[in-house]
């Protein structure tokens, strides 16, 4: 039997999980993880791939630096990003495979899928 402190523990000890899923729970950064799972590359390599404003990839960048997920080194006068973490690679895998095998279920969901925060009309 569980108790309400064990219940407690467990919570704690899934927190870290949640936020890291959360890092990840922008498209924009995703899409930059992606990137930089194919290797190391500068915001303006980012910005030409991706199609994102310059100043978008800076912000996400500067979001998964402070959560220890990217790191970057000068190289120049440019910066040049990379994963801190190649277990990253084999997550975003993951994650593609699970979607593959699930099919539409995740984007068609009421609660977190594509439509889920557009208003219909009747």
């Amino acid at each position: 039997m569980i108790t309400t402190s064990g219940v407690a523990l467990v919570r704690t000890e899934i927190e870290p999980a949640a936020a890291l899923f959360r890092s990840l729970g922008d498209a924009a950064r995703l899409m930059i993880l992606r990137r930089l799972a194919g290797g190391p590359a500068r915001v303006t390599d980012l910005v030409a791939v991706l199609g994102l404003a310059q100043s978008t990839v800076s912000r996400h960048l500067a979001c998964l630096r402070d959560c220890g997920l990217v790191g970057s080194e000068p190289v120049g006068r440019a910066s040049v990003f990379r994963l801190t973490q190649p277990a990253l690679a084999d997550l975003l895998a993951a994650a593609e495979a699970v979607l593959a095998a699930t099919g539409d279920a995740v984007a068609l969901c009421p609660v977190r899928g594509l439509d889920s925060g557009k208003q219909t009309s009747s």
